[in-house]
């Protein structure tokens, strides 16, 4: 009993949320954001940083209220509706499922580089089922395993940051192995940004870049589903978002100012990771070995802790009636909804075989827009349920500058997703996001008048009582019948 009380700590949540989000759309994706916007994508990722801090922040004042294991769609479902939880969770869920096997397809092609003989499918099953296992050790083991890959990463851009110093500076000059001669008096410095435009592509280059940005940063609302396995929610999980601010602005700033101090941005491929590209021109080209062991590592990482999400928010919707009965867990692990999740990315895996390229390209592209979606929906229902309760959900100062932070935040967030269509292969992602919603929202009202009335919702947040409750899954339940209790001696 004591060991599942001690629970996450700290900086296993800020890892497991790195994890999530620091994956190949950083190390291979941020070179479509370059090309569309230049030297100025650092404003871009500016900007993006500024977003993420106003969400998580969002997340963390109604976390703390309620460490639900639902996290965002237990409060959409308070603040709108069980039609909006029911549509917010099944779009989160099926968008990251669809995303999570391409990201398995990327990280079989990465293998097989190295294992020719083993096909693609195969390779790409043993991948979806060895992360699917690895979760139903539970949030303490993973945690731990998560911990350790994440650091990879975060070493491996830090390790960037450094050899970027060394080449600008001199420092260590010819102590690096070179390969086939290149980079013999190539530049670097600030001389390498003097001739370069700032602005290549105007105000429409960094709004063009910003969906891409975003996508490096998406994967943090993972620390909002993981709050119900800590054992003190309301000191951890500020304390976890404020470490995962700072590690990730701080490690990608760092990163991209880096870069192009090292390469200009017209020689960005976006067929090649840009930090591979910079370091084979300075004539470290055997990087692209270590950072091609390095991409498998970022996508299994991200893969692990989007598989701990995934099991937790099906765990919510079984919890709501929002699934067959058979679905729900009574254990802290929920090893059902992990098996469903992973048995789901193992078929989006065989649609990937068997329908046309096009097709499935846009169902999987669906999966930004549904991260974006959820997003708009995080800080509208925090603007909603702050609204009626009058005023911050803890005795902490909430969220700064509210309520214009928040009208802010969500225009910034459906001008990023207004923009889609403006993106060459994106506009695919939007329509499939879009039907995905009223699908969803379809089946709910379909589906409404064959079910069995349930529990109303609270329309207010309030905190929980001190006492963790016997299994994460039942936070919502012991908030609401401590309400019906107070309603009983009004």
């Amino acid at each position: 009993m004591e060991r599942e009380r001690k629970g996450l700590s700290v900086w296993q949540l800020a890892m497991l949320a790195l994890g999530t989000v620091v994956g190949g759309s950083f190390f291979l994706g941020s070179s479509v954001a370059i090309r569309a916007a230049g030297p100025s994508v650092l404003l871009a990722y500016v900007i993006g940083g500024i977003l993420v801090y106003f969400i998580l922040t969002a997340l963390s004042e109604m976390t703390v209220a309620n460490p639900a294991s639902g996290s965002f769609r237990t409060y959409t479902e308070q603040a709108f509706g069980r039609g909006a939880g029911f549509t917010v969770g099944w779009v989160y869920w099926t968008g990251l499922v669809l995303a999570m096997s391409s990201e398995a397809t990327a990280a079989s092609i990465l293998l097989r580089g190295w294992f020719p003989r083993l096909s693609l499918p195969l390779l790409g099953a043993v991948i979806i089922a060895l992360v699917t296992l690895l979760n139903l050790l539970g949030a303490e083991r993973l945690g731990k395993l998560e911990s350790g890959l994440a650091a990879i990463k975060l070493f491996a851009i830090a390790a960037f940051v450094v050899l970027a110093i060394c080449l600008i500076t001199g420092i260590g000059a010819g102590s690096f192995p070179a390969a086939g001669g290149q980079g013999g008096g190539t530049a670097a410095g600030y001389s390498v940004l003097r001739g370069e435009p700032w602005l290549p592509g105007g105000i429409g280059g960094i709004a063009g870049s910003m969906l891409m940005v975003m996508f490096t940063y998406a994967g943090f609302e993972v620390l909002g589903l993981a709050a119900s396995e800590t054992r003190d929610p309301a000191a951890t999980i500020p304390k976890a978002i404020r470490l995962t601010i700072v590690l990730l602005i701080g490690l990608y700033l760092a990163a991209i100012t880096a870069l192009f101090l090292l390469i200009p941005s017209s020689l960005v491929s976006e067929e090649i990771s840009p930090f591979v590209s910079a370091l084979t021109l300075h004539g470290l080209g055997w990087t692209g070995t270590v950072m091609n062991m390095v991409l498998v590592t970022a996508i299994l990482s991200t893969m692990l802790a989007s598989v701990f999400g995934l099991g937790r928010m099906l765990r919510s919707l079984a919890d709501e009636g929002h699934t067959p009965a058979w679905m729900r867990d009574r254990t802290d692990i929920p090893y059902r909804g992990i098996l469903v999740s992973g048995g789901a990315m193992l078929a989006a895996l065989g649609l990937g075989l068997l329908l046309p390229q096009g097709v499935y390209l846009f169902l999987v592209s669906s999966g930004g827009f549904s991260l974006l979606f959820v997003y708009v929906v995080i800080m509208a229902s925090h603007y909603r349920l702050r609204k009626r309760h009058g005023g911050p959900f803890t005795r902490q100062h909430g969220m700064r500058g509210f309520p214009y932070t928040s009208w802010l935040s969500i225009g910034g967030l459906i001008a990023i997703i207004a923009s889609m269509p403006l993106i060459p292969g994106q506009g695919g992602g939007l329509a499939a996001g879009m039907m995905f919603v009223l699908l969803f929202a379809g089946l709910y009202v379909v589906g409404r008048r064959q079910r069995k009335p349930s529990k109303i919702l609270p329309k207010a947040l309030r905190p929980l009582p001190a006492v963790r409750p016997a299994a994460p899954g039942y936070a919502q339940a012991e908030m609401s019948e401590e309400l019906t209790e107070d309603k009983k001696r009004e």
